[in-house]
């Protein structure tokens, strides 16, 4: 038995679409805020002033945070070592910071160890999250 034309055409795009809907989300999972509540209900409240000075220190090693992020990091920053550009880290200014969780967690993952030489406390994480939500242009 042969499908009618329309149909040949039309299967494969159903395909398609079911195919994108068992596809997950990988964008735009949280938000900053949402990512201060998760480290907030680890921690404590997250505190700008502290969030500030964590950002702004070195903590007796060669580099802060604002070594390539800049201070206040509301404008493109550039790797300390590499070179390369990074996009503003506040959310205020670049709206699809902070949307990931994954990247998130990797993120702080690296630059804690980058700046600390060990992982961040859920606590510094709030109040570095809360000194970032802070920030306007």
């Amino acid at each position: 038995m042969q499908r009618p034309t329309f149909l040949k055409h039309l299967l494969p795009a159903v395909g398609l679409v079911g195919l994108l809907l068992t596809v997950p989300a990988q964008a735009a999972d949280t938000s900053a805020q949402q990512q201060l509540q998760r480290f907030q209900s680890q921690s404590g409240p997250g505190q700008v002033a502290r969030g500030q000075q964590l950002f702004n220190s070195r903590h007796g090693y060669e580099w802060s945070c604002a070594s390539c992020h800049n201070a206040p990091p509301v404008t493109a920053g550039r790797h300390a070592s590499t070179g390369k550009t990074i996009a503003p880290l506040a959310p205020a200014v670049q709206a699809d910071r902070f949307t990931e969780t994954a990247k998130v967690d990797k993120w702080f993952k690296r630059n804690c160890n980058d700046v600390f030489k060990r992982e961040c406390s859920a606590q510094e994480k709030a109040d570095f999250m809360a000194y970032l939500i802070s920030l306007r242009r």
